[in-house]
């Protein structure tokens, strides 16, 4: 594999979501990949979304919660009817990243995405390979506009891939929107 310059600078951010069977990367396995590349306005250039097939055992041992999750959110009629194999993902979701990024590390973005990169780490080594050590996660700037400012944004979590990274973009939106207007309200103080 060619070597990525983890100097260069981003142009644009790999928006990712993932839905698993739990949080514990160890055991837990990958249900749903949502993948949006943004430019740093947040506009669209790409994304990528599949579902993931496993053995009837792994689905029906999933933590309570993410069974009931699931099951209202429609995930697990669709990893029934429409799920590929992981390496089918996992390959398309390599080739989607370096047609993507090219010799770019890809900067992972994302609401409390360092749990994503856990199960990326464990499950697909290849996947992270192409993704700069660096990440943008959003659930940093909830915590500082909400400590700070008492600034909150309201999301409605759907626990579908596509619709949380939607949600997280709108949110990082959101909190700069915000920060903005509060940084001028404080210099024309």
């Amino acid at each position: 594999m060619k070597e990525i310059d983890k100097n260069i600078s981003p142009t644009k951010l790999l928006w990712v979501d993932l839905e698993m069977t739990g949080l514990d990367s160890s055991s837990d396995v990958i249900l749903e990949i949502a993948a949006e590349v943004t430019d740093f306005s947040f506009k669209t250039l790409a994304s990528y979304e599949a579902v993931i097939t496993h053995s009837s055992e792994k689905i029906e041992n999933m933590n309570e919660w993410s069974k009931k999750q699931h099951k209202v959110s429609g995930l697990i009629e669709r990893i029934k009817s429409s799920g590929l194999s992981e390496d089918v993902v996992k390959n398309q979701l390599v080739g989607f990243i370096k047609a993507q990024f090219g010799n770019e590390p890809a900067i992972l973005a994302g609401n409390s995405i360092h749990n994503d990169r856990k199960f990326i780490e464990k499950w697909w080594p290849e996947v992270n390979d192409l993704l700069h050590y660096r990440m943008l996660d959003v659930s940093a700037f909830k915590i500082l506009m909400q400590g700070k400012y008492n600034v909150a944004f309201e999301k409605n979590n759907s626990h579908r891939a596509f619709d949380d990274i939607q949600a997280s973009i709108a949110e990082l939106q959101y909190y700069i929107d915000n920060f903005s207007k509060l940084n001028t309200k404080s210099n024309n103080d």
